[in-house]
Order: C-alpha cells, then sequence, then structure tokens
C-alpha cells in the first residue's frame, strides 16, 4: 500500500476527527486487530457476535497509528489518531474507492456462478509473465475483501484481477462502485444464490453491473445462453470465447491426459496449440477467459503460454490428491449444480480402473427449487457412471433419492454427518479407486477429506 494521511483518509470516508495529527501517515488498513502492525489504521465493526471497538486500544498497542470508529470511546488511548464514522463499512469501501482512483492502471474484474477463483487465478497466471499483477487472495471478494484486496495496490503494480462475488440484489452495484473496473470477465450464468435471486436472469443482470463506465469492455462466455442473451449496448463492446460459436476465442480439438488438457486455440489471425495443467471442459472455459482478456491488454500468446502453465489450483477447489493408490478429488470449497456437474465431469477423466465414488453433502441458497436440484444432481451422478454415492445433509436425502429413482446400477448410502460419512467410505475404498467429496462451504466436507487422508496415510 501506498501510504495514506489521515487527512486524505478524512476526506475519503467523511470521517470527523477526534484526536490526532491529521499529517500521520498510514501504511496498510487492517479489520483484523490481530493483523496489526506498524503504521495500520484498524477499521473497527461492530459485528452479529463480536465488537471491534473493543480491540481499538489493543491495536495502538501493536502498532496502529490510527483507527476509525462507529462511536467514540472514553478507554481508548489518545496515543493515535481516532476518526469518528457514521458506518465503518461505508468507510472502508469509500476508502478503497479513493485509493483505486489514484491508481491509473486497468481493472479486471471476474464474476459468474461458478469458477470465479479459478477463471481469477488462470487470468493472473496469462499475465503475469509481463505483467506486474495485484489479484484477489483467498475469497477477499465481497464488500469487505474486495476494498482490501484494493488496498494492496502499489506503484509497481500494471493490472489488477479483482473477484467480485455477490448474493443478493444491489451488491454489484457496490462493488462496481468501488473497484471501477475496466475489463469484466463473466464465467457463466447459473441457479448459485437463487434463493435470493429467484431467476437466473436476475442473476445475469445483476453480474452485468460488473462494469459501470460506458466504455469498460466485456469478456463473455458465449457457449452460455443467457449470456449471450444481454441488451445491445453491451453485446457491442462484448468478446465472446467458447467452444460452440463463431467467437474470436475459441477452443477446438480438446484432449485430456493424466492430470492436463490441450485444445487448439483459433482466433482470426492463428491458430495455437494451448496446455494448461488442470481437467475437465469448464478449465477450458476459464483458459479461454484468462486468453482472452490477455490479448487484448497486449500480452503476447507465447507468454500466455507459458503462464498458464504456471497456473495452480486452490486448496479445496478441485484439488487432486494422490494418497497412496487412491485419487481424492477434494472440491469442498463451495457447491452448486453446475459445479457439481463440472466435478463428476473430473471425476469421470481421471484414469483409473477403480470404482467411480462421490461423496455429496447439500448445496445451500437454492430457496424452493432446493429439493428437486438435489434430486436432479443425484440422477445425473447415477446416470454418469458413478459407482458409489454417499450422501450427507438434510438435502443429501433427496440427492440419494434422486439416484435411487434413476434406474442405474448405484450403490447409495446416506449418513447423517461427515465422520459416519468418512467411516462408510473407509470400510469400502480399494486401491485404484478415485473418491469425489463437495459440498457447500457450510457443510465443511474437508473434514472428510481430512479423515480419509490421516486414515490412509497410516496404513
Amino acid at each position: 500500500m501506498v501510504n495514506l494521511s489521515v487527512e486524505e483518509i478524512i476526506k475519503a470516508t467523511g470521517g470527523k476527527l477526534i484526536c490526532g495529527d491529521v499529517n500521520t501517515q498510514i501504511s496498510s488498513v487492517v479489520i483484523d486487530s490481530r493483523k496489526v502492525k506498524y503504521g495500520s489504521l484498524f477499521v473497527a465493526f461492530k459485528g452479529e457476535k463480536v465488537d471491534a471497538h473493543d480491540f481499538v486500544s489493543k491495536a495502538f498497542e501493536d502498532g496502529a497509528l490510527a483507527a476509525i470508529v462507529e462511536v467514540r470511546h472514553d478507554d481508548v488511548s489518545k496515543d493515535g489518531v481516532l476518526i469518528e464514522v457514521e458506518n465503518s463499512k461505508k468507510a472502508l469501501q469509500s476508502l478503497a474507492k479513493y485509493y483505486r482512483n489514484k491508481f491509473n492502471i486497468p481493472i479486471v474484474g471476474v464474476t459468474g456462478s461458478v469458477g470465479k477463483t479459478t477463471t481469477k487465478e488462470m487470468i493472473y497466471a496469462a499475465l503475469s509473465e509481463t505483467l506486474d499483477v495485484l489479484k484477489t487472495e483467498g475469497n477477499y471478494n465481497g464488500q469487505l475483501g474486495l476494498p482490501l484486496t484494493l488496498l494492496n495496490l502499489e506503484k509497481n503494480h500494471q493490472i489488477a484481477v479483482i473477484e467480485m462475488g455477490v448474493s443478493e440484489f444491489g451488491e454489484m452495484d457496490i462493488l462496481a462502485d468501488i473497484a471501477n473496473v475496466d475489463m469484466g470477465v463473466i464465467t457463466n450464468i447459473g441457479v448459485s444464490h437463487i434463493e435470493n435471486f429467484k431467476k437466473v436472469e436476475n442473476t445475469r443482470d445483476e453480474k452485468l453491473k460488473l462494469i459501470n463506465k460506458k466504455e469498460g469492455k466485456f469478456f463473455l462466455n458465449g457457449d452460455n445462453p443467457l449470456l449471450m442473451d444481454v441488451p445491445d449496448y453491451i453485446k457491442s463492446r462484448t468478446t465472446y470465447f467458447g467452444l460452440n460459436g463463431n467467437y474470436k476465442y475459441k477452443a477446438e480439438d480438446i484432449f485430456s491426459n493424466g492430470e492436463s488438457t490441450s485444445f487448439v486455440l483459433k482466433t482470426n489471425e492463428f491458430r495455437e496449440t494451448i496446455n494448461i495443467p488442470c481437467i475437465g471442459m469448464h478449465n477450458v472455459y476459464n483458459a479461454l477467459a484468462a486468453i482472452s482478456v490477455a490479448m487484448e491488454v497486449g500480452v503476447h500468446i507465447d507468454d500466455i503460454k507459458k503462464g498458464l502453465m504456471k497456473y495452480k489450483g486452490l486448496d479445496m477447489r478441485q484439488q487432486i490428491l494422490h494418497v497412496g493408490n487412491i485419487t481424492i478429488i477434494d472440491d469442498s470449497y463451495n457447491a452448486s449444480p453446475d459445479s457439481a456437474k463440472s466435478a463428476i465431469s473430473v471425476l469421470r477423466s481421471l484414469e483409473s480402473d477403480g470404482k467411480n465414488i462421490v461423496v455429496m453433502a447439500d448445496m445451500l441458497e437454492l430457496g424452493d427449487e432446493s429439493e428437486s436440484v438435489h434430486k436432479s444432481i443425484g440422477r445425473y451422478m447415477a446416470f454418469e457412471g458413478v459407482d458409489i454415492l454417499i450422501t450427507v445433509g438434510e438435502m443429501g436425502r433427496c440427492i440419494s433419492e434422486g439416484a435411487e429413482s434413476s434406474g442405474q446400477s448405484i450403490t447409495v448410502m446416506h449418513c447423517e454427518n461427515n465422520k459416519d460419512a468418512a467411516d462408510k467410505l473407509l470400510s469400502f475404498v480399494s486401491d485404484g479407486d478415485k473418491v469425489l467429496v463437495k459440498g457447500s462451504r457450510g457443510m465443511h466436507t474437508e473434514e472428510i477429506v481430512i479423515i480419509l487422508k490421516n486414515q490412509l496415510k497410516s496404513e
């Protein structure tokens, strides 16, 4: 972070100086008192369980030079700067907006129903051979995380790739206003967060708000029907990528071998073989998105190819683990119908003579459609060659029911919790088997992976 004066922070947030020197220089912004270091600005929030105002004095003791607070606390140390605001969250967002606009660099915003993080990582990989890139770390993609990401911009950065996650109406307006996005990537539109959005068309319309400037460029998945059906003012500044149309960036001759994929990139100017160190058709789309952005900002295709080969998947996102002679696909980070289907395609494409086993927990935030969608995924698994299905959770029962109603040859069992599911799995898993573990974040299916890894390593 480039230093900000307290005077600038007050100007950006509309805050009121309670005490301290307006010339004080701030070198980092944190909302977690445990991450305070010398020179930090600590932004205190009132949470549902914890009021961070209780830690303001501790933050000053640990090196913070300033704090943003919603109320004045008499017990707060007066050794630092105190700035009072009406709403700490809005103050953080306003500060990030002010700070972002100090940098004359392109911002790439990435959103979509599934694949945001993987696509963001691939764009970063494609750009990084020639450019100094800031990217979103972890899950810092929401109304608090995105501002903190942008506040990490440095003078050396030439471009930023920012993940933008929304789950309710109006949220993208807030994120877009802060980030001032120049190029927006939408990976796809599906039924994620449908409990709030009600219709997939509403999901699409919310995500299309990620650019709020007339000259901004969109990069859209042309094979997603909802993204082909967009207003003319968006289509006129859109670059499409995909497999099944006359797109500017198109993939052909796709081939997977082991844990890597190759395809031929076809553009109006050339054809080029691309290799990526991951499998699954969805990752071809993610790579096309990355190529589209990198080409549009002038990165040479040779450097894009080198960068993509350095892509590394993140923990719990279709992470392929080999424990003895058993392959585990840890896809525990989150779940939706579309991502579940993608994960099944990865399971099937891995070479092995063993059984295809799936451990699947609830997919959350599906609203009134939850029961029917879970049953549909169960049937899908049965028809896609899953040999054994273990389900967990209330909606997990619906997955089991769907699989059982398929008439296919599939062994189905339901467990009450993750521990029972892991124990059941360990009772019959054998050499050569492939095991997919998946569920929404709130189901914590990574617990199953941990038990499985520890037990198998000890045998």
